[in-house]
């Protein structure tokens, strides 16, 4: 039995997430975890609420809240979304929390004993209008490398290109959109990053098996223009991780607090230690997880998040876990996405413009959003969202194939030998030859899910539910009943069988409906059909079972318009 340690990207605390967060971290890493346990592999997922910074800030103004107030219903709101679209974290966690701010503090503490920490006198925008330093995401301005009006005073997206708000032309706060800005004088602690480049740039060759869209991002950022800069670590704000040594004050940082990129990775590790609380565990259970010393050695770490998150998790916080010294578990795989645009545009968050994840659920249940979203995962390039080829895609592949097979066959059973599995004889050549096409395509699915091949992982069990019903259409068993019943109940007994199958397979991808199937066929039976022939002999002769409701119902075409009429424009 493998020990799989997942983490998904963490949401940011400011508002529900759209279908593009959703399909850029969470809903992979779900399947992942979701398909190793049902591998019978011991598995820690986690995720958390992203809750410092100043966008928490001036959320909780918005919201007329006090920021912690306002960012644990934010919490709670963002944990039942998350548990109605079947995320099965072990913990969901807060970077709030006590852990992290202890945790965040201790690595601060050893990159400072390492020499890797550096106070420097920076030069930082202040809006004279808004009363404040700005952070570096909130200056916004034109792009001196590529021209694009709309950068950030951290990074310009559309060219990728790291900045700091000084190199922005005409900038401009993105609170007030004010020009009254000047540049003042005021401490900082930077992340000396440019003095573990090489060491950073040989850990990420030892990546082999890592997307190109990881490494190639890393690289960029390691070895474009001046390399790889040193990082800011600390702001001017209320809200976030006290400024701290250990649990010592640190001269001439009262009143600071660390920059949310330097702790928010760091809740990974928090995460797992407030799930050990939560749960009356120890130190050890926890530790295990996460510290080699302590036998984290033999477990496996995969990293799911969108593009725009990779410098962050394949430098900065490799750097503070290795800065550090201690024996901390890193990443061995890290599972990035390109981003998911919607019906024309893009998914926005800031501009409310597309599906979010609420509203989705208000709509249909989430297994249709979590086929859709999986099996069009952009992981080679960017991918689309329309209201047309979800329309297709659930009434093809869902209601067509899937619910449809579990129709047919579950009312012809009962119409012709009662709510029991029927006896027949042995399996046939048709049989047999079914057996052989579904062994070799299972063993090809394990191999692109145990590869995070989302998409193919998709296509393929789509082709395994494609020849269960290939094998109904080609028997036909209503037919053969006139002539040799004792045949028709052979074919039915299979057909039943590979609705247990199906929903083993098919958990990971849509557990809702997985739970409906294996209830229709009254069995708790999850086991894995490590051999196919025998996991299509798992339910008996003579075993009960139930005709289910409509798995999928079809998306009319007039739903189709409404809704795309719904949300073509601005969120309320």
């Amino acid at each position: 039995m493998a020990r799989i340690l997942i983490t998904s990207a963490l949401p940011y605390i400011n508002g529900i997430k759209h279908l593009g967060n959703l399909i850029g971290s969470q809903l992979p890493a779900d399947l992942y975890a979701r398909y190793n346990r049902g591998r019978g592999n011991e598995v820690m997922f986690l995720c958390a609420t992203d809750e410092h910074g100043t966008p928490a800030e001036l959320a909780a103004a918005k919201a007329d809240q006090p920021v912690a107030e306002y960012c644990a219903d934010m919490h709670k709101v963002q944990t039942d979304i998350a548990d109605r679209f079947g995320l099965s974290f072990d913990h969901f966690g807060r970077s709030s929390s006590p852990q992290n701010h202890k945790l965040t503090q201790q690595f601060a503490s050893k990159l400072a004993d390492a020499g890797l920490i550096t106070e420097v006198s920076d030069r930082q925008v202040y809006s004279n209008a808004d009363g404040r330093f700005l952070p570096d995401r909130y200056v916004e301005g034109t792009c001196p490398n590529c021209g694009h009006d709309g950068a950030r005073g951290d990074q310009c997206e559309e060219c990728t290109k790291q900045l700091d708000p000084t190199d922005l032309i005409n900038p401009r706060s993105a609170i007030s959109g004010s020009t009254d800005l000047e540049v003042r004088e005021t401490k900082h602690l930077f992340l000396r990053q440019s003095a573990m480049r090489d060491q950073l740039d040989q850990w990420i060759d030892s990546k082999t098996d890592w997307p190109v869209l990881t490494t190639s991002i890393a690289k960029k950022w390691l070895h474009d223009g001046d390399g790889l800069q040193d990082r800011g670590i600390t702001r001017d704000l209320d809200w976030g991780v006290p400024v701290k040594k250990g649990d010592a004050d640190w001269p001439g940082m009262e009143g600071k607090v660390f920059y949310v990129w330097f702790d928010a990775p760091i809740e990974y590790i928090a995460a797992t230690g407030e799930w050990a609380e939560a749960n009356g565990k120890s130190d050890a259970d926890w530790e295990r997880w996460w510290r080699t010393d302590k036998g984290a050695d033999d477990v496996k770490y995969v990293q799911f998040m969108g593009k725009d998150n990779v410098p962050f998790h394949t430098l900065s916080f490799p750097a503070t876990i290795l800065g550090s010294g201690e024996p901390w578990k890193m990443v061995d795989h890290l599972k990035s996405f390109n981003y998911l645009n919607y019906d024309g545009g893009q998914f926005s968050t800031s501009k409310g413009r597309g599906v979010f994840m609420d509203q989705a659920l208000e709509i249909l249940p989430a297994d249709y959003w979590r086929w859709w979203l999986l099996s069009h995962a952009p992981e080679s390039s960017d991918s689309e969202f329309t209201w047309e080829n979800f329309q297709q895609s659930v009434n093809k592949d869902l209601a067509d194939v899937l619910g449809n097979f579990v129709s047919r066959i579950t009312k012809f059973c009962r119409s012709k030998f009662g709510e029991a599995v029927p006896e027949g004889g042995e399996y046939g050549e048709q049989e047999q030859a079914l057996i052989a096409e579904l062994t070799t395509r299972i063993r090809a699915y394990e191999g692109h899910m145990e590869a995070m091949e989302v998409r193919k992982s998709a296509q393929e069990l789509r082709a395994i539910w494609v020849a269960g019903n290939e094998y109904l259409q080609s028997a036909a068993p209503w037919s053969t009943f006139k002539t040799d019943p004792e045949k028709a109940a052979t074919q039915v007994r299979m057909g039943l069988n590979l609705i247990r199958l199906y929903a083993v397979l098919s958990a990971p991808f849509i557990p809702t409906a997985s739970a409906s199937m294996l209830s229709a066929m009254n069995t708790l039976d999850t086991s894995w059909p490590d051999d196919v022939a025998e996991a299509l002999s798992a339910l008996p002769v003579g075993h009960d079972f139930t005709v289910p409701d409509v798995l999928f119902a079809k998306i009319t075409d007039d739903q189709r318009e409404e809704w795309q009429q719904r949300f073509s424009g601005k969120r309320d």
